[in-house]
């Protein structure tokens, strides 16, 4: 062997392999219980926690519900309640909690995390009410912003869509004009939305919201409802639109107040 080759072996590590020289210097008996330790040691630890994932000792007791701000709250939670203590914290099973809530149109979707040794945090995202559904003889339903019907939820000062056939049983076509009416209610902002009256199309003008006590505002398509929010809020705030009849943002970049009386 070259000294190159030498002196490269001499820059491993000492000590380097200390450790089975170690083991090998044990007695033979001591090294057989050592190797039966390991392995009866991996054969049971699989049964030891599958058995602690359903144990007691970590079995849900606390439980924390977020998100919840409708009429259903009370009955949402306590289904995830009952459901979450009989699991674990170590063996949360999100699929149930959803199963629990499934018959709640109100809930969306759910987020779930374990708060070791006994606690789980469940946060759920609501279907919000948007309008109110008005049919044929005055019947009426609430509908989320994705035309979703809320059933069983109590909502106050919400805009109209008009129908003119029969109420939907669980879902608003999207797509329909009763659907683009709604998600216009729902793009609106807070501060402005109490103040919707109705919500409806109207022939030449397309989808337009009309305001207690105030103006018309004309959206014409379903498409950019934020930025056309934003322009009719900011056109409102204006002195110079006040006593406007109709408030045009179709398009709104270049909001148009007509019918402005003088003061």
């Amino acid at each position: 062997m070259s000294s190159q080759a030498q002196a490269t072996d001499r820059t491993f590590p000492r000590g380097a392999g200390a450790l089975p020289r170690a083991a090998l210097r044990l007695p033979r008996r001591a090294r057989r219980w050592a190797l039966l330790a390991v392995v009866v040691g991996a054969a049971l630890a699989p049964l030891y926690f599958a058995w602690l994932r359903d144990s007691s000792l970590v079995r849900v007791e606390h439980v924390t519900v977020t998100g919840l701000t409708t009429s259903e709250a009370a009955r949402v939670r306590s289904a995830l309640v009952e459901e979450a203590r009989g699991m674990t914290t170590l063996h949360v099973r999100p699929e149930r909690l959803a199963a629990a809530v499934a018959g709640f149109p109100v809930v969306r979707a759910i987020r779930v995390r374990a708060d070791f040794p006994h606690g789980l945090a469940i946060h759920v995202s609501e279907r919000r009410p948007a309008a109110l559904l008005r049919g044929p003889g005055g019947a009426g339903a609430i509908v989320a912003g994705d035309g979703t019907v809320l059933p069983g939820v109590e909502a106050q000062a919400l805009p109209v869509v008009r129908l003119s056939g029969s109420l939907p049983v669980r879902r608003l076509t999207p797509a329909s004009s009763p659907g683009r009416a709604v998600a216009v209610a729902a793009a609106a902002p807070a501060a402005l939305a109490p103040r919707i009256e109705s919500v409806g199309e109207e022939r030449g003008e397309g989808l337009v919201a009309r305001l207690e006590n105030g103006p018309r505002i004309v959206f014409g398509g379903a498409d950019r409802l934020a930025a056309k929010w934003a322009a009719a809020a900011a056109v409102l705030a204006d002195d110079s639109s006040r006593g406007a009849a109709y408030i045009d943002v179709t398009l709104p970049e270049r909001p148009v107040a007509g019918g402005v009386t003088s003061m």
